[in-house]
């Protein structure tokens, strides 16, 4: 399984409806996506900062279902839809994990 965090800087003013296209308009398309296992997305505490960053985890099934939804570029690759272009404060960051399973 391979963890993808999504990150963006939104104003605080537009939190809200930014968190309200991605749960409503933007996720439920990453969701059926073959491969993707889950996803949420995640905004800070109320008053933690002037740019709120906004993230979003998904989990997928490995690399090659990755690989067929983002591209070749997927490990570098942020994702987002020319909608959310008007909310974000710069380019969105992508990082990749796996559990770590103790021994």
């Amino acid at each position: 399984m391979i963890v993808r965090i999504w990150e963006a800087d939104v104003a605080p003013d537009r939190v809200d409806e930014f968190c309200a296209l991605i749960a409503s308009a933007i996720l439920p398309k990453v969701l059926v996506v073959d491969g993707c296992l889950s996803g949420e997305v995640l905004r800070p505490l109320a008053g933690e900062a002037d740019q709120v960053r906004i993230v979003g985890i998904t989990r997928w099934r490995d690399e090659d279902s990755l690989r067929a939804y983002l591209g070749p570029m997927w490990r570098v690759r942020p994702m987002w839809e020319e909608q959310e272009l008007e909310y974000v404060a710069g380019v969105p960051r992508v990082w990749h994990f796996e559990p770590f399973e103790a021994p």
